[in-house]
């Protein structure tokens, strides 16, 4: 039998930003999304989602759920038999990063939920074109079903996220590192410092997306997870 896959959503994101990866990869392995909303931190986040994962997985977290899976994969590296990283970053947030939040945060706190959400994730996060105003139409909707609350957990979380560095130079697991080209918030040159930090990394860069390649160009991520799924484990 495949091995089980499982995807971290990002900061206000559910299963649905997987969707397109669900109905492709569904066909022949067990795919579970992990909920991230709950916990005050990435670790606690961390730690719930590992309670609910099955024994051995293959894991895939985008942006903030890159964050997650990163921490998980710190915590439980023998349950973890490949990891995929997609617009994320394993750096702690600078103080600039941290108080670039604080705005948004207070945004949320006084009823002014849409501006905070643009300020979290502007539309030039996203690649040009007729398919950015579907984009943030799912995004929005995800993110106004999970609520304020969250938002607000989510943002105070990620201010205090941990360095993952050292996680990612002692992984063996074959691992994928994805990002959009119009991707301001987690440039392609992060994604390419990330990559030479692991030692069994590809790096792959979407010329027409952004930092949610999963909904932008989900034909293109489907067949690189593909290609991820299919490389031989690691002797551990």
């Amino acid at each position: 039998m495949k091995e089980a896959v499982l995807f971290v959503p990002g900061m206000m994101c559910d299963a649905r930003v997987f969707t397109p990866q669900i109905e492709h990869l569904s066909r022949d392995h067990t795919v579970h999304v992990a909920s991230v909303t709950q916990g005050e931190s990435i670790r606690e986040m961390a730690a719930n989602v590992i309670h609910q994962a099955p024994g051995r997985f293959a894991l895939a977290g985008l942006s903030m759920g890159g964050i997650v899976a990163m921490e998980i994969l710190r915590r439980v590296p023998e349950r973890v038999t490949r990891i995929a990283l997609i617009s994320t970053s394993p750096l702690p947030e600078t103080p600039e990063q941290a108080s670039w939040r604080e705005p948004q945060i207070i945004q949320a706190q006084t009823g002014r939920f849409e501006e905070a959400l643009r300020g979290a994730m502007s539309p030039d996060n996203l690649a040009p074109g007729a398919g950015r105003a579907r984009v943030l139409e799912r995004l929005d909707e995800m993110a106004y079903d999970i609520g304020v609350a969250t938002f607000i957990r989510q943002s105070r979380a990620l201010q205090r996220r941990p360095d993952a560095q050292k996680t990612l130079r002692m992984t063996k697991a074959p691992a994928l590192v994805m990002c959009g080209e119009h991707d301001k918030m987690t440039p392609v040159r992060r994604h390419s410092f990330m990559a030479e930090l692991i030692p069994y990394a590809e790096l792959v860069v979407l010329d027409d997306a952004g930092h949610i390649p999963t909904l932008e160009t989900p034909e293109k991520v489907n067949l690189a997870l593909r290609a991820w799924l299919d490389l031989p484990m690691m002797l551990r």
